[in-house]
């Protein structure tokens, strides 16, 4: 599509756009009198659904009038709620239902997942990461080294981009697996990383690892809700992931897991194990010996908290209704191209964008360095003028418009706020 730069062309793609009708359906903040604010900050926290205060107090009400019944005796028993996510939830993330498991938070759930396949040996040991991987990443990974009892320096493998360069190269990759292959014990790498929005291949990174005798897991934060994804059959051994970024569920919303099929009906593969994991025909029957269930669902610890669970099924539902990662991407794609084009059309030489080119490289994020500016100030002074973005040290402002309720208007009004404070420093 030839894009052009100007409102009434921005407008036209919203009246062509059939997911138009979905931006509805979220509450936007407000802000110094606005209907609501220039929000492009769903790679950290999605806005709300107006459906989730429903399901919260729908739950809240069962609490109310059944009590302890609220386990087993209403349409909705609590003692099955995960079942309702669980097929919305894998079908998000091309899994099969059992594969999938909606449980602790996302950093916990890096914790559970290492336990179980970061099982180290004196000649594989290593993991492997991104050198700028998000930093609770790396505190779980150094943490987890250390747990077995190695040194951190000898057993931390990082990947960085060239010097001068924001991004890793699948050769970059390619040649560090090749290298070291049989002294890693675990690749652990990002789906989207959150600094460039760039994508990384995961199918091809799954099937390096594999040959090298590696164990291959994702943390899928910036991925789940933004890109479209086969974890079944692109055959990794697990992935985790929030529900807060582009999931809307909430801050601080309850996480989940993918653990591949051939993992799950193992009983031998130890793990970090709790009484919600055990089989369920004989859970309540209080005997000692762990027996788990051969899904995902035998990485339980704890009983599902059910109202911080609500309203994930809010936003799961909206998922259903569009019709899925298909759909959603494709708008993405036509947004994210529209901001670029924006940007390479009204902004030369005074911003970038360091996130890839081409399309199928990138989520719905863009990340933009301010040129001549600080960029510090550029982003506090998009703020006090209504948009809600990001800033991340030293000098990327990142905008991630999100197709679920983000409009090429929003992108247009964007660009032009960030336009005037570029050409108008203080």
């Amino acid at each position: 599509m030839k894009y052009q730069d100007n409102l009434s062309f921005a407008q036209k793609l919203d009246k062509e756009d059939a997911l138009a009708v979905f931006r509805s359906e979220f509450h936007f903040p407000a802000q110094e009198g606005r209907e609501h604010n220039l929000y492009f900050l769903g790679n950290s926290l999605g806005l709300q659904p107006k459906q989730a205060a429903l399901e919260v107090q729908s739950e809240m009400s069962r609490w109310q009038g059944a009590g302890i019944d609220g386990y087993f005796e209403t349409s909705q028993p609590w003692i099955e709620y995960q079942s309702q996510l669980t097929p919305s939830m894998a079908k998000l993330v091309g899994a099969q239902a059992s594969e999938v498991v909606v449980m602790n938070t996302l950093s916990v759930n890096l914790h559970f997942m290492m336990a179980s396949f970061y099982r180290p040996t004196p000649s594989r040991y290593k993991i492997l990461i991104e050198e700028h991987a998000f930093p609770s990443d790396h505190f779980a990974v150094e943490s987890q080294i250390k747990q077995h009892g190695f040194g951190v320096k000898d057993s931390l493998l990082t990947l960085a981009p060239p010097p001068g360069e924001e991004l890793i190269s699948m050769e970059d990759i390619r040649s560090t697996i090749e290298k070291h292959g049989d002294e890693i014990a675990l690749i652990l790498l990002p789906g989207v990383q959150y600094y460039t929005g760039q994508v990384f291949d995961i199918e091809a990174i799954t099937e390096l690892g594999h040959q090298f005798g590696c164990r291959v897991g994702f943390d899928l934060a910036h991925a789940v809700g933004n890109i479209e994804l086969s974890l079944h059959d692109w055959g990794l051994d697990f992935a985790c992931w929030c529900t807060y970024k582009y999931l809307n569920s909430g801050p601080g919303s309850i996480g989940a897991c993918f653990v591949h099929q051939r993992h799950c009906e193992n009983p031998d593969l130890h793990r970090l194990a709790g009484w919600w994991g055990h089989n369920k025909e004989t859970r309540f029957e209080m005997k000692p010996r762990f027996d788990p269930i051969p899904t995902a669902q035998g990485w339980q610890v704890s009983c599902p908290p059910i109202l911080a669970m609500a309203p994930i099924k809010a936003s799961l539902a909206l998922f259903e209704r569009v019709g899925g990662m298909p759909v959603l991407r494709k708008k993405s794609e036509r947004l994210t191209a529209f901001l670029w084009h924006l940007i390479d059309v009204r902004l030369q030489g005074l911003a970038k964008v360091v996130s890839p080119k081409d399309a199928a490289s990138r989520g719905c994020q863009l990340s933009v360095e301010v040129v001549e500016c600080d960029g510090r100030a550029v982003f506090e002074a998009l703020l006090n003028k209504g948009v809600v973005c990001d800033w991340r040290y030293p000098s990327v402002i990142r905008i991630a418009p999100v197709p679920l309720y983000n409009s090429f208007e929003d992108v247009y009004r964007f660009v032009g706020a960030l336009e005037e404070l570029l050409q108008n420093p203080s």
